[in-house]
């Protein structure tokens, strides 16, 4: 077993070798050597945990969204591969909700702004003007998240 490493080097480690840093950490927790935790990368990965959590939800949400419009506004050019997106990102989005469900409020508060840059990706991807899509949202949050729901 390797000899602990000191407080500056475990600080240090956290620039050079990543995992060592999250492995060190982990026992430094474990043994409650809370002395010799570098609390200061700590607490900036915890935040950045929340943040990806946030943007990974965010990003599964506009490519669920994404793909509604394509199904409802191309409906000449539905396909296996479009519904298949659609249940994927679904599932990813009610996965993130159901593992942490104060995920909730923020994808209700984010909605609009998820919906307008799915418009735009909407609008690239399909040719269609982007006057072709509501201004607002046409979808009810909760029938977005059925997992038998498709737009007509």
């Amino acid at each position: 077993m390797k000899a602990p490493l000191s407080f500056p080097n475990i600080k240090a480690l956290y620039e050079t070798d990543y995992l060592q840093w999250i492995e060190s950490t982990v026992q430094r927790i474990q043994s409650q050597d809370y002395g010799a935790v570098d609390w200061e990368n700590l607490v900036e990965e915890i935040e950045d945990m929340g943040r990806r959590e946030r943007q990974s939800l965010e990003s599964n949400f506009i490519v669920l969204v994404i793909h509604l419009l394509k199904w409802q506004f191309q409906p000449q050019l539905r396909s296996g591969s479009w519904e298949g997106r659609i249940v994927e990102h679904r599932r990813r989005v009610n996965r993130a909700l159901k593992d942490s469900p104060s995920l909730n409020s923020y994808l209700v508060g984010c909605e609009a702004e998820c919906y307008e840059e799915a418009v735009k990706q909407a609008k690239a991807e399909t040719g269609l003007p982007l006057e072709a899509f509501p201004l607002d949202c046409p979808y009810e949050l909760a029938d977005m998240l059925k997992d038998d729901y498709l737009p007509s």
